[in-house]
């Protein structure tokens, strides 16, 4: 959270003006300092991250049809198909990365696909080149949902810049948070454009709407929460750096217990610690071990359990079956993220490991 003082003299300009939304002061220089910030340039703030997702779909005239997506992300990645009355279809994920796998693309695609939508699951990037090659091969759209990816690089540019759109979330959890909030990365300005125009009810002029579009703006309440974030960004990015090496350096001889490493090309952002559980060679199971931690107020989360396959609304598609989704249901049923966040000591986290290490036997 930012320092309320310092979130009350940022809104002073909104109580002088009472400009609360539509393209304020506050917002237009979030939109500018992001842009800045990740060297982007078409970039479209909206209300949140779902909301984003809705309208980069929309954007790409991605309605109805099939979509390839992943079953390993968050509920609202594939209810945003659902509501723009796309057929989700799940592709197993890669073991290493937990990303959509290129290699199961190809299989999956019928007459009826209209893109992909691949997550960069954890911030951790998709393998962007195989995927884009199947998408030029097939005429496809791809939308990254880069939820996780706030101030991540790949490659020298901010992996929001990869796909023809891409979307941010800014929700209270994230790295990076107007409270609610997201964005639309857009390739092309004409894309930012069509963005712009969905996101505010198809509005062209005071007398004029041109098309269906939906109100998916960002206030500026939201914006002057993200402007005091923007500020501390680097530095929350860099405390969690240094957290993620002290777990990783208190955790790695733990039988049973497997996590990521930092990648060459890849300028990781550290939103999360996941870590897998290998039942047979640490002891206890993945929830056992989350209950665990529960007793001593550590409040670990399995993320992503359940799949969204699983879910009672897309549990009866074809691509939802569990023999299909191996990679998925396996890493599913192991997965847990540990707390981390910059404020977190590192005490806290020296607890942490050591409750861990007790619970495996080899504290």
């Amino acid at each position: 959270m930012p320092n309320l003082d310092d979130y009350a003299r940022k809104l002073e300009p909104v109580w002088e003006s009472r400009w609360l939304t539509n393209e304020g002061q506050l917002q237009v220089e979030l939109r500018d300092g992001l842009c800045e910030s990740l060297g982007l340039e078409h970039l479209s703030l909206c209300c949140n991250g779902t909301v984003a997702l809705l309208i980069a779909l929309q954007a790409e005239r991605v309605n109805g049809g099939e979509v390839i997506t992943t079953p390993f992300t968050f509920a609202a990645t594939v209810h945003a198909l659902y509501w723009n009355r796309i057929r989700p279809v799940f592709c197993d994920i890669d073991p290493v990365t937990f990303n959509l796998d290129p290699r199961h693309i190809e299989g999956l695609i019928t007459p009826e696909t209209r893109a992909i939508l691949p997550v960069h699951v954890f911030g951790y990037p998709c393998d962007i080149d195989a995927i884009e090659e199947i998408a030029v091969r097939h005429g496809l759209a791809v939308i990254y949902d880069a939820a996780h990816a706030m101030g991540v690089g790949y490659r020298g540019r901010s992996l929001l810049g990869y796909g023809d759109l891409s979307i941010a979330s800014f929700h209270g959890t994230k790295l990076f948070s107007t409270g609610e909030g997201g964005a639309v990365v857009s390739s092309t300005e004409a894309r930012k454009q069509r963005v712009d125009l969905l996101k505010n009810f198809g509005i062209t002029g005071e007398e004029s709407v041109i098309g269906p579009g939906m109100n998916g703006k960002m206030s500026e309440f939201q914006a002057a929460f993200g402007l005091l974030q923007l500020d501390g960004l680097a530095d929350e990015i860099s405390r969690r750096h240094a957290l993620t090496d002290r777990y990783r350096d208190r955790l790695r001889d733990v039988p049973g217990l497997w996590f990521r490493e930092d990648l060459a090309d890849v300028q990781h952002n550290y939103s999360s610690f996941p870590v897998l559980i290998e039942s047979d060679e640490f002891g206890l199971n993945r929830n056992q071990l989350c209950e665990y931690l529960k007793r001593f107020n550590v409040h670990a989360r399995k993320y992503f359990y359940p799949l969204c396959s699983h879910f009672p609304t897309y549990s009866s598609l074809p691509s939802s079956n569990p023999e299909k989704l191996p990679v998925a249901e396996r890493v599913a049923d192991r997965v847990l993220c540990l707390p981390l966040y910059g404020t977190l000591g590192e005490e806290s986290v020296d607890r942490i490991c050591s409750i861990i290490r007790y619970a495996q036997g080899c504290g």
